[in-house]
């Protein structure tokens, strides 16, 4: 998603400086011209405004606070947009911590995959000061096509799990009710279109039918845009949230062990509608 932003951006005539914790990744960034920082203070020093989106609370916590991290150089005055999917406490204690320093953070986490993301049409859930979120929103209008100010920093984090968890859900809701009609012989192709028309088929199923009836026929789905164990990740934050306020996901918990169990069948790394696949072709005895 980082790179997708990155080539957004550049397209737009920004000029970038980019760092990731696996070089490598920077490359086809860098040959489209963009600068590659040696470490991340050097991509703050070198930067007005720093756009950071990191996999987990431990790989913010490096990024920002470790040796040659964001915050281990002067960044007084500086804008930083977090985009991270993580807890709303790691938000808020992030947003101290650089204010402490002088510079100020919105977080923008936002919906959407690499192919929006690319097309500037993602959606945005900001959380910070409304004036904050003024001097970001040149940036946000041009990477999203809805921002929503949703309170202060944490609440757009809350909002970001808040809109996932239907949706992980979905997936493998998704695979038991295929599990009730693959003995029926239809087309992939035919049960993705009638489920996307009914009101049981929520908008990825439109986005992503193609993709998905690729999968079911055992095809090559191209890219991974969203991965099973980046997703698990997701699911394992809302229920550690949910916890921290006393709330109950049962149906959450359950769906994050049938993505543990995938992950253990070594399809960690597959992408997203491996899930409905493998229960589909599930068999109990």
């Amino acid at each position: 998603m980082g790179s997708a932003i990155a080539q957004r951006l550049m397209g737009l005539g920004h000029e970038l400086a980019v760092w990731n914790r696996t070089r490598e990744k920077t490359g086809p960034l860098a040959a489209a011209g963009a600068k590659v920082a040696a470490t991340p203070s050097q991509l703050a020093s070198s930067s007005e405004a720093i756009i950071t989106i990191l996999t987990d609370a431990a790989a913010i916590d490096a990024a920002y606070h470790g040796r040659d991290g964001l915050l281990s150089v002067g960044v007084s005055g500086k804008l930083f947009v977090e985009m991270s999917t993580v807890r709303p406490e790691t938000e808020r204690m992030l947003a101290a911590k650089i204010g402490e320093r002088g510079a100020v953070m919105v977080e923008c986490p936002v919906g959407g995959t690499v192919g929006p993301a690319k097309d500037g049409k993602l959606f945005g859930f900001v959380g910070g000061e409304a004036a904050d979120i003024a001097r970001a929103r040149p940036l946000l209008d041009q990477l999203c096509r809805r921002v929503e100010h949703v309170g202060p920093i944490g609440a757009g984090a809350s909002m970001k799990l808040a809109i996932n968890l239907p949706l992980l859900v979905f997936w493998q809701a998704f695979g038991e009710a295929l599990a009730l009609c693959r003995s029926l012989g239809l087309d992939s192709a035919r049960i993705v279109d009638i489920f996307a028309d009914t009101s049981g088929g929520p908008n990825v199923l439109k986005g992503r039918g193609a993709v998905l009836a690729a999968a079911l026929q055992g095809k090559d789905t191209g890219p991974i845009t969203v991965d099973i164990d980046a997703m698990r990740k997701d699911l394992r934050t809302m229920v550690e949230e949910a916890d921290s306020l006393g709330a109950s996901l049962p149906v959450t918990s359950r769906a994050l062990e049938c993505y543990d169990e995938a992950s253990g069948a070594g399809l960690g790394k597959s992408d997203i509608t491996a899930i409905p696949v493998r229960w589909m072709r599930r068999t109990l005895h």
